[in-house]
């Protein structure tokens, strides 16, 4: 009997082609996602599942799994995984790594922009017909020509963002490698960027005019930027997080933007995501995006390539090329599922 392979999303037929014949496909007909009751009806009898961050797969959704050896997550965090029941029960996983790092870091030099030179307030003043003619003070902003921009993880969107912020001629400095995700700092060794300066985390806070988070969700980041940390950054300077939401205590961030004690934040992610903090809602010095970092056509693409080469690998007997760093050691259980591979 083939395995069953629960595809959540409606890839395109093309993309499914390479494991078509090596498994008995399921895949969802509609694009929206399943809620968690849906997901987890559907997983039952899966051997496989290429799955969303917004599908969770926790120790209770494996334990009535028994079938599931194989997990491909359609994105390059995987915070909706639980990484430690995954290597009690064998279970495979991976990720889709560098193929929406472009995509991400374009958005986060669009946040940059609309919140420094404070586009949406602008946009939304000329909407309700309130532009009557040039005024010398209208929305004054910020240049980004010699300010500083700190970078909080430096794999590879960290450089990516820097690659461009150099050409807006901003001063680089980016944080501790212990926030970073170490596999993609070792990936994006290659990547040049000129003047990046590597700085301690007290220094990257006190001096930046911009800080943008490109550090993975881990306890160890959980807050990482908090009410402390914000009281340490410059009254003018911004916060930008393309990241993730729990990386920012939310609450604190708001009341450092309605004090004033902060200058401005745009943000792609949130702490309770989908909902917004309602503090954030009501201020004109945050720009709010709905997660949309990756979200171009090319970028959620590659996006679902990687994911099925990944699946392919598994069903023909080679560990995914994307196995999550965690479930790569040999001292664990997990690491019987790989020799059978």
């Amino acid at each position: 009997m083939l395995p069953v392979a629960l595809i959540t999303w409606p890839f395109e037929a093309e993309i499914l082609e390479p494991i078509r014949d090596r498994c008995q496909l399921i895949v969802n007909p509609e694009p929206r996602f399943w809620t968690p009751n849906e997901f987890k009806l559907r997983l039952r009898d899966a051997e496989i599942v290429a799955c969303m961050l917004t599908n969770r797969i926790t120790p209770e959704i494996l334990d009535q799994c028994p079938k599931l050896r194989m997990i491909a997550n359609v994105a390059v965090g995987y915070d909706n995984l639980n990484v430690p029941a995954l290597r009690e029960r064998c279970v495979l996983a991976s990720n889709t790594p560098d193929v929406l790092t472009d995509a991400t870091a374009d958005l986060t030099m669009a946040l940059i922009l609309a919140v420094t030179r404070r586009v949406v307030e602008a946009d939304r003043f000329t909407r309700e017909g309130r532009f009557d003619g040039m005024q010398f003070d209208l929305f004054l902003g910020m240049e980004l020509q010699g300010k500083t921009l700190s970078i909080l993880g430096f794999g590879r969107i960290g450089r990516a963002v820097a690659a461009r912020a150099e050409a807006f001629g901003m001063r680089i400095l980016h944080g501790r490698s212990e926030f970073a995700d170490n596999r993609a700092d070792a990936d994006a060794s290659g990547v040049h960027v000129a003047g990046a300066l590597r700085t301690s985390l007290e220094q990257v806070l006190t001096e930046a005019d911009i800080l943008t988070i490109h550090v993975p969700l881990r306890e160890t980041t959980r807050h990482l930027i908090n009410a402390d940390r914000l009281r340490r950054m410059k009254s003018s300077a911004y916060l930008i997080n393309t990241s993730r939401g729990p990386i920012v205590d939310e609450s604190a961030l708001a009341a450092a933007l309605r004090e004033r004690r902060l200058a401005g934040a745009g943000l792609d992610v949130y702490e309770f995501e989908p909902r917004v903090h309602s503090d954030l809602l009501a201020l004109p010095n945050v720009v709010l995006l709905p997660h949309i970092g990756s979200a171009t056509r090319e970028a959620r693409r590659r996006m679902t390539e990687v994911a099925i080469a990944n699946i392919s690998d598994y069903l023909n007997g080679r560990p995914p090329r994307n196995l999550l760093p965690e479930l790569t050691r040999d001292d664990g259980p997990t690491s019987k599922e790989l020799q059978r591979l």
